[in-house]
C-alpha cells in the first residue's frame, strides 16, 4: 500500500518532468500548453501549502480508502462486480484475479481523489480549473494498467501464448503510424487501404460540373421522375471530407435525399497546402459559396436554392446568407437547415482549455509559420477530447495486442483528413471562439461587408445532438436568438456523426422536437416531444412545406459521371509531398 495522496505524486511528477518538457519542446503550441499546465499545478500546490490541514485531512483519508482496498481486494475472497462497465476493464481477469483487481481499484481511486480535488478546490478560477481537470483527466487515461503489457492481464496472456509476436507486430504498427503522424500521435483506427472513393464509398452517381481553386461542385444523377423545382445546396465542413454524408448506399443522406426528389448539389473543398495560407474565413464564403450559388443558376436555371450545411459548414452557410443580405441583394439561400451548427461561440465546450491569448497566439505562430493548420493534428485533439474511447482504445488494440485496424467506412472517413488554411483557422479561433464575434452584429466583417445574423430571414432548420462533445446542443440552440427567420429545433440523440447521419431506415436513435424555441435551452427540452427513429423524415416534411410542392420532370446529366472528383481524394500526405516536390524543383 502506498500512504501518500495520488495528487503528491501527480504535482511531483509535473514537477519534475514541466521544466524539461519545456526545454525539449520546440513548438509555440506545446511550450504553450506545458508552461500552462504548469503554472496551473503551481498555484493549486501553493494553495495547499497555504492550507495544510486540507492536505491532511485529504492524506487521512486517502490512508483509509487505501487499507479499505487491500482488505476488499487481496484479503477478502469475495470478487469484485464482474459487470464492470469500464471497456477497459472487461476482461474477467480484472475481477477474478485479486492482484489485477487490487491494481484496477487502486487507479480508480487514485483518479477519482485527483480529480475531485480539483474539481472541489475553491481558490482556483474557473477557467484554470477546467484546464486542471481536462488535462489531469488525460494524464490520468493515458497512465491507466490498461495502457501497459505487465499490468493488463488480456495483453499479458496474449503475449505469453504468442511468445510475444502481438507486441512485434504492434511495434511495426506503431512505427508505421509514427512516420505518418506530426506534433503526437495520429493512432490508425482503420485498415486505410480497404475503401476507395467512388467504388466503395461516395459512390453515388454524380457529375463535377465546375470547379475552381477551392472547390469542386457536385451535381447528383436524379433517381426519381420529377424533382423539386429549388435545388438543394450541401456545405460540408471543409475542417472533414463531404463524404461523411455519402457512406455505404444503405445509409447514403446524399442518395436518400436524391431519392426524395431533390436535386443535390454538394460542395466538395480542396485539401490545401501552404499556397492557400492567405485563405481567410470570408474566402469560403466569395470564392466559395457565392461561386457555387453561381453554378447552380448555370446548371438549373434557378437563382435560389434551399441550403443545408453541416457544422462548420452550417456556420459558412449562415454567414453566406447575412453577407447577401449586408450587400442588400436578393436572398438566394430560401432556407438553411444547419446541423450540429455554431453560431453562438460562447460554449466551447472542452474545446475551451484552449481558447485562451496565450494558446490562440502559439497556434497563430505555428499556423503562420506552415501556412496551414495540418488536419492530421486537429483529429488527434478532437480524439482526446474523448480519449479513452477514441484514442487509447485502439492504442492497446493496434499496438499491445497487434491487431490489425478493422475495416468500417465511418473510421476510414474520421482518419481521411483534411488542412485548414493559416488564416481561416486563425481568424476561427481568435475571431469565433476567443471573441465571438460572428454572433455580434457588426464586429465580423467579410470583403468589407459587416455581418449581421439577425438580417438572416429565411426560415432555418436547426438540428443539434444531445451528445455532441464538439458543438455542444445547448450552445447550437443560441442560434435560434441570433437569426430573425423562424427558426426549427430538432435535437437527436447521440453525438456529432451518428446523430445528424441517422438513416431513415434506422430506429436506433430518436429525437426530440418543440416548437417553442424562445425558452432556455433546458426549457425547451423539458417541454419538448420524444420521437422514435430518424430525424430525417421529420426535415422533408419541414422542406415540402417550404418548397410549395413545386416539381419538373427530371433531367439525366449528360456526359461522364465522374462524382466524387477529384478534391475529395486528396490525401494529406499527397498533398504536403507535391508540395514539397514543388518547392525543390523550384
Amino acid at each position: 500500500m502506498d500512504s501518500r495522496h495520488p495528487f503528491q505524486d501527480l504535482l511531483s511528477n509535473y514537477f519534475q518532468v514541466g521544466q524539461t518538457w519545456m526545454d525539449n519542446f520546440q513548438t509555440p503550441t506545446q511550450s504553450t500548453i506545458c508552461k500552462s499546465q504548469f503554472d496551473d499545478w503551481s498555484k493549486m500546490a501553493q494553495s495547499f501549502t497555504n492550507n495544510p490541514s486540507d492536505l491532511l485531512s485529504q492524506q487521512m483519508n486517502w490512508w483509509n480508502q487505501q487499507v479499505q482496498l487491500f482488505n476488499d481486494c487481496i484479503l477478502s475472497s469475495a470478487q469484485s462486480d464482474i459487470n464492470e462497465r469500464d471497456p477497459r476493464f472487461r476482461d474477467e481477469s480484472w475481477s477474478n484475479n485479486a492482484l489485477y483487481r487490487y491494481i484496477k481499484e487502486s487507479y480508480k481511486l487514485a483518479s477519482d481523489n485527483i480529480l475531485s480535488t480539483i474539481s472541489n478546490h475553491s481558490e482556483m478560477d474557473e477557467q484554470a480549473k477546467e484546464r486542471l481537470e481536462f488535462f489531469a483527466r488525460q494524464f490520468i487515461n493515458a497512465m491507466s494498467p490498461s495502457n501497459f503489457v505487465t499490468t493488463n492481464p488480456e495483453v499479458m496472456k496474449l503475449t505469453l501464448e504468442s511468445n510475444g509476436q502481438n507486441l512485434i507486430k504492434g511495434f511495426e504498427q506503431l512505427q508505421k503510424d509514427m512516420n505518418s503522424s506530426v506534433d503526437m500521435l495520429n493512432i490508425r483506427m482503420t485498415d486505410t487501404d480497404a475503401f476507395k472513393l467512388g467504388e466503395n464509398i461516395a459512390v453515388t452517381p454524380g457529375k463535377v460540373v465546375f470547379k475552381n481553386h477551392l472547390f469542386e461542385l457536385i451535381q447528383y444523377q436524379p433517381t426519381t421522375e420529377q424533382v423539386y423545382k429549388r435545388p438543394l445546396m450541401i456545405v460540408p465542413p471543409f475542417v472533414n471530407k463531404y463524404y461523411i454524408m455519402d457512406l455505404s448506399q444503405k445509409r447514403s443522406f446524399v442518395k436518400w435525399l436524391v431519392d426524395q426528389g431533390h436535386t443535390v448539389f454538394m460542395v466538395s473543398w480542396v485539401n490545401p497546402d501552404a499556397s492557400y495560407s492567405d485563405t481567410d474565413f470570408g474566402t469560403y464564403v466569395t470564392e466559395g459559396l457565392i461561386p457555387a450559388l453561381d453554378a447552380i443558376e448555370a446548371e438549373t436555371g434557378e437563382r435560389e436554392v434551399n441550403g443545408l450545411g453541416y457544422c462548420i459548414g452550417g456556420t459558412l452557410l449562415t454567414t453566406t446568407m447575412a453577407y447577401l443580405a449586408g450587400k442588400r441583394r436578393k436572398q438566394r439561400i430560401k432556407s438553411a437547415t444547419l446541423l450540429t451548427t455554431i453560431l453562438d461561440f460562447s460554449q466551447p465546450g472542452e474545446l475551451g482549455v484552449f481558447i485562451n491569448d496565450p494558446m490562440i497566439s502559439a497556434i497563430e505562430t505555428q499556423n503562420n509559420a506552415k501556412g496551414y493548420i495540418d488536419g492530421r493534428q486537429m483529429a488527434v485533439s478532437f480524439s482526446l477530447l474523448r480519449e479513452n474511447s477514441l484514442y487509447w482504445n485502439y492504442y492497446v488494440t493496434n499496438y499491445l495486442k497487434g491487431e490489425s485496424p478493422i475495416a468500417f467506412d465511418l473510421l476510414h472517413w474520421n482518419c481521411d483528413n483534411t488542412n485548414v488554411p493559416a488564416q481561416c483557422h486563425n481568424q476561427m479561433l481568435r475571431q469565433f471562439y476567443l471573441e465571438n464575434r460572428l454572433s455580434q452584429p457588426g464586429e465580423f466583417v467579410v470583403d468589407g461587408v459587416t455581418i449581421d445574423l439577425s438580417k438572416v430571414k429565411s426560415p432555418v432548420y436547426f438540428l443539434s445532438a444531445i451528445e455532441d462533445h464538439i458543438a455542444l446542443w445547448k450552445g447550437t440552440y443560441k442560434g435560434n436568438q441570433l437569426i430573425s427567420g423562424k427558426s426549427t429545433f430538432v435535437l437527436a440523440e447521440s453525438g456529432h456523426i451518428a446523430g445528424p447521419m441517422n438513416h431513415a431506415n434506422s430506429t436506433k436513435y430518436g429525437y426530440w422536437t418543440n416548437e417553442n424555441t424562445s425558452t432556455e435551452a433546458d426549457e425547451w427540452l423539458e417541454n419538448a416531444d420524444k420521437h422514435t427513429g430518424s430525424w430525417w423524415p421529420h426535415l422533408q416534411t419541414w422542406l415540402d412545406e417550404r418548397n410549395f410542392s413545386e416539381k419538373l420532370e427530371a433531367k439525366a446529366l449528360e456526359g461522364e459521371l465522374d462524382a466524387p472528383g477529384t478534391y475529395v481524394k486528396q490525401r494529406i500526405e499527397e498533398v504536403l509531398s507535391e508540395e514539397k516536390e514543388s518547392k525543390d524543383v523550384a
